[in-house]
């Protein structure tokens, strides 16, 4: 078994879920929230030599006294798991953090120096400085304390029936919440088109079970104290009586939400309703008003995601006062501005969302958060000046070179696969030769003239902000599919897969080590984004992504024979998943990191049979006492070198679709024949699985 032990202290409003949208299968969960602001990578280059050690690992965080066999990840990562301290403003750190905190310092750059120009006023320099002035005037927002927003806040009051605050709901400069998400995306059985999705939403916490479960009844009490607080700094009469019939409007919508692990089946999620039938099923809600208001009640039919959960939305909608309805707008409303409003505020919001649920002790420092909500809101017109500063064209190159192998390599395991029969591979091989992959930036990026910015009012800034992503996305209905978006910016650090496009995306930022550096060792190449480009074309021939053909249609392409054994092999991993339990009485649910799972099995197996392929009648050297086989699973777990808090961790176990980190190392390395033999593991080490219960899948 593997060894668990965890290291201690170790649109409208809201996207849909898994089910909405774009259908994105990301690499990593997103940084999000110190590096030298002088690139390694520029050091590297200069010199032809690797940025981590003598051939692209950093062998000094290495636990040579562990055998790999009985804890490969503690083997390649152990001393600076022993050693690495957790900064006080993060829940977590990773190689993707040291990577997005280089991004940051680099962002950081860019956006003081448009600050720091005269930029004429509506160009792209002037709304870069002027929304990181706003953000950053600290002192003007203490001035302003809540008036900036107290005309929303007076909406929601003056609501007085619940028509009045569904329209609210669905004004799209407005920040409440709702119980429901609308959003536009390409329809998954017609991905010629556009069209507008339906799903649940509405809840504060992270998810259903902060609500319902035991096991997070201390968080449940705790967000009820987070709501008395917010809603008295919001004026409220009676907070306490009101933040307790809020809570108990969210527990209701949590009664009726759909699991995360139920939201990944895209067979349950998609279902068509025309306006009438919508007004039918959840009559609760007024359809007609709110989709009128919206500008899209002309639409022949809607995608719901979750229909018993929008049905019973609307019954909860219904039946409760609209007193509460108009503080849960409130509480909702305040949060979504905190990080502009008074410290007060904005430390209540932080002590419950990211202390309490994350475990973060400490607020990062004002100026990283201004460059996260800059880029949130000007992301590729940073991204277009952070690709010619730092994005090199050879990265490009490579990357397309190594795309293209692993492209073949797949193709030949396919043809190879002894489980899939003919028709099956010949849809399958159709798919893969469909596969569009981007690697860096854009070919167009996004045209931000008619963005509204201020340097002296941030929560317009907000307002306008949401207006304009509004309005970009629901433009598209009616339109021709715009093959050239992007849904991260070249900074982001991460890779996705999308289902309905059938393309892989690989941002600039992730193109450096540990996950890639020309200069490093062909090996490590191969296993840090060789393997990452082939998790993204394994997320194609996932559980769900296989459910999707070459078009990006959601079409059942598999023979019932093939079904059955494809589903008998990840029942077989998803098996091995449930026995990993990372915290006492928090097993990982496989249901939930399945698809991540097969991706990062599948992703490995392609990329050392890539590796082989490039390799192949050459004399591969043995580097530092490592043979090249050796090297490219030790780039593997590299990779996923991190820790956790306990609450984060807790939470990414909960909610999260990725396995933790070292699930997705010593949970991969051990189905895989070709470890065995590069480091001569036995049935007497902890990780070794006789060979008839190894799964090999794609």
């Amino acid at each position: 078994m593997i060894p668990t032990k965890p290291k201690p202290s170790l649109l409208l409003k809201t996207a849909l879920g898994g089910a909405l949208a774009l259908t994105l299968a990301a690499c990593a969960e997103q940084a999000g929230d110190s590096a030298s602001s002088k690139p390694d990578m520029e050091k590297a280059e200069a010199s032809n030599t690797p940025e981590l050690g003598t051939f692209g690992i950093e062998t000094a965080d290495m636990k040579p006294e562990v055998d790999p066999g009985d804890d490969f990840f503690e083997y390649v990562n152990g001393k600076w798991l022993d050693t690495f301290e957790i900064p006080a403003e993060r829940s977590s750190y990773s190689s993707f953090t040291a990577l997005f905190e280089r991004s940051e310092e680099r962002i950081r750059k860019i956006i003081e120096e448009a600050a720091e120009t005269d930029a004429p006023a509506g160009s792209v320099e002037q709304k870069i400085g002027d929304y990181y002035a706003a953000f950053m005037d600290t002192d003007a927002i203490e001035a302003a304390g809540l008036a900036p927003i107290q005309d929303e806040l007076g909406l929601y009051r003056s609501a007085e029936s619940h028509e009045d605050v569904a329209l609210l709901m669905v004004k799209p400069d407005l920040g409440t919440r709702t119980p429901f998400g609308v959003g536009v995306s390409i329809d998954a059985k017609q991905p010629d088109r556009y069209s507008v999705y339906i799903g649940q939403s509405g809840l504060s916490m992270p998810d259903r079970e902060y609500y319902l479960d035991e096991k997070f009844a201390d968080k449940a009490d705790a967000y009820k104290e987070y709501l008395v607080t917010i809603l008295s700094a919001a004026g409220t009469e009676n907070a306490e009586q009101a933040a307790a019939d809020v809570f108990a409007f969210e527990m209701a919508i949590a009664e009726i939400h759909w699991t995360r692990a139920e939201r990944r089946d895209r067979d349950k999620t998609y279902n068509k309703y025309t306006l009438a039938e919508l007004e039918e099923m959840a009559s609760g809600f007024p359809w007609q008003m709110m989709m009128s208001d919206l500008g899209i009640a002309d639409q022949d039919y809607f995608v719901v995601s979750t229909p018993s959960a929008i049905e019973g939305a609307a019954e909860v909608f219904a039946n409760t006062p609209v007193e509460t309805l108009q503080n849960y707008m409130v509480a909702s409303a305040v949060r979504s501005y905190a990080s502009v409003l008074p410290k007060e505020i904005d430390d209540a919001v932080f002590a419950f969302f990211s202390t309490e649920l994350s475990g973060v002790p400490e607020q990062r420092p004002r100026w990283k958060r201004g460059v996260s909500a800059v880029g949130g809101a000007l992301g590729e017109a940073v991204g277009e000046v952070y690709v010619e500063r730092y994005f090199p064209p050879e990265s490009k190159a490579q990357m397309e070179e190594l795309v293209a192998n692993l492209r073949v390599a797949f193709s030949q395991r396919l043809d190879e696969l002894d489980w899939m029969g003919e028709e099956t591979k010949a849809e399958a091989q159709a798919k893969l030769e469909a596969f569009t992959p981007k690697i860096g930036y854009p070919d167009k990026w996004t045209d931000y003239s008619a963005l509204e910015v201020s340097a002296d009012s941030p929560v317009a800034n907000i307002r306008e902000n949401r207006i304009f992503n509004h309005e970009d996305s629901f433009s598209q209905l009616g339109q021709p599919i715009d093959k050239d978006e992007w849904f991260m910016t070249p900074q982001t650090v991460n890779a996705y897969y999308s289902s309905t496009r059938n393309e892989i995306v690989f941002p600039a930022a992730i193109l450096q080590a540990p996950f890639f550096d020309p200069n490093a060792d062909l090996a490590v190449n191969y296993g840090g984004i060789g393997a990452v480009i082939g998790h993204e074309i394994g997320h194609g021939f996932d559980d769900q992504g296989r459910k999707s053909d070459g078009t990006g249609a959601l079409r059942d392409w598999w023979t019932e024979e093939d079904k059955a054994r494809f589903q008998e092999k990840a029942d077989a991993l998803g098996a091995q998943y449930a026995t990993y339990e990372p915290v006492e009485g928090y097993p990982l649910i496989p249901n939930l990191t399945m698809g991540e799972n097969i991706g990062d099995l599948g992703g490995m197996a392609m990329a050392y049979a890539a590796y082989k392929l490039a390799t192949e009648g050459q004399d591969v050297p043995v580097i530092d006492g490592f043979t090249g086989d050796q090297r490219f699973f030790m780039a593997w777990a590299q990779v996923w070198k991190g820790l956790y808090r306990e609450e984060a961790l807790k939470r990414q176990i909960s909610t999260g679709p990725h396995s933790p980190g070292m699930f997705r190392v010593n949970g991969i390395v051990r189905n895989m024949d070709a470890w065995y033999d590069a480091f001569e593991v036995t049935e007497d080490d902890d990780l070794y699985l006789p060979e008839d219960e190894r799964v090999a899948i794609w």
